[in-house]
């Protein structure tokens, strides 16, 4: 009888401590940070130039795409660029040497006039105190000495003007037509570069989600992956673990498909919002209690660089 009660006791220990063996491991996934490459315009894909599982450098080429309505609105822009330039220059430059020269004939011609007018009412001046000629023929000479003074005086206004160029609020107007032509251009030329998808930084290409020739809408997904070096390790805890648990604690970590061990630091405690979040494959979870996620870091990044993502790994408490 004491026989079989020894039996008995040593079978429960046994049982005993192999459920607390197995209470003690800790069941988690590798993880790696992802990253969603979007188009920021509409355009057709023409070229691809990733496959999937490629690992790209930070600005490299991951598609072109082809955006007619861009092209054309780049020449307009050109186009409109280069007539302000020319508007505004000849706003602040005035009139060209051409332009000059013909008012200076002008001005010698009109100063002529003028010079015989005035000649012409002095004569007159003093016949007409000599009563040797009429008020009247004296007026109408008098008319046309002002007259030739006044075209004169025009004359020097304009060739001063086209020296000089352009009145201030005449320059000013042209300059602001050829600041808003070269901002069109810039933002032509800045939707000129958005034909290019660029890599943001150095990642893995996980999946590709459009084919050559289908139309990249505004915000739409074409590349996802996943950040290189982001490799970490998520486990999913109940509340009644978290003493177990602090933040800046080194833990080791087993992967269970290389069979490696991995230091790694507890840099992330937080409560968990739902549960399709856990990581646990087979959670045993008492509901009452509020659920957390650990999140490792490894120590050494090039230990865990090489990790497959969602791979399993087990932590020991």
């Amino acid at each position: 009888m004491k026989k079989t009660i020894l039996i008995l006791s040593v079978l429960f220990l046994l049982i005993s401590c192999g459920k607390s063996k197995k209470e003690t491991i800790l069941q988690g996934k590798v993880e790696n940070e992802q990253i969603a490459i979007v188009s920021k315009i509409p355009g057709k894909i023409v070229q691809l130039l990733v496959k999937e599982g490629d690992f790209v450098k930070k600005g490299d080429t991951l598609a072109i795409l082809d955006i007619p309505e861009v092209d054309a609105k780049k020449s307009q822009a050109e186009g409109a660029v280069i007539s302000a330039k020319a508007q505004y220059s000849m706003a602040v430059k005035g009139a060209t040497e051409n332009q000059l020269k013909q008012l200076e004939a002008k001005k010698m011609g009109l100063k002529e006039q003028y010079e015989f007018a005035k000649k012409s009412i002095t004569r007159l001046s003093n016949m007409l105190k000599d009563s040797l000629v009429s008020q009247q023929t004296f007026d109408e000479t008098f008319a046309k000495y002002q007259g030739a003074q006044a075209q004169y005086n025009a004359v020097l206004a304009e060739i001063d003007e086209a020296r000089k160029g352009a009145r201030i609020e005449q320059q000013t107007m042209a300059l602001g037509q050829q600041d808003r032509a070269y901002g069109a251009l810039q933002e032509v030329e800045t939707a000129n570069k958005e034909r290019y998808v660029i890599a943001p930084q150095d990642m893995s290409i996980e999946t590709i989600t459009l084919n050559l020739g289908e139309l990249a809408l505004p915000g739409y997904t074409l590349f996802n992956g996943y950040i290189s070096n982001s490799t970490y390790f998520r486990f999913t805890i109940q509340e009644s673990q978290l003493d177990k648990f602090k933040k800046g604690q080194e833990r080791i970590v087993h992967v269970f498909y290389n069979k490696k061990e991995i230091k790694g630091i507890v840099s992330t405690i937080k409560q968990l919002g739902a549960y399709g979040n856990i990581a646990t494959a087979y959670p045993d979870f008492e509901m009452q209690e509020s659920l957390f996620e650990i999140k490792i870091t490894p120590s050494n990044s090039e230990e865990a660089k090489d990790l497959i993502t969602k791979a399993t790994v087990t932590l020991t408490l």
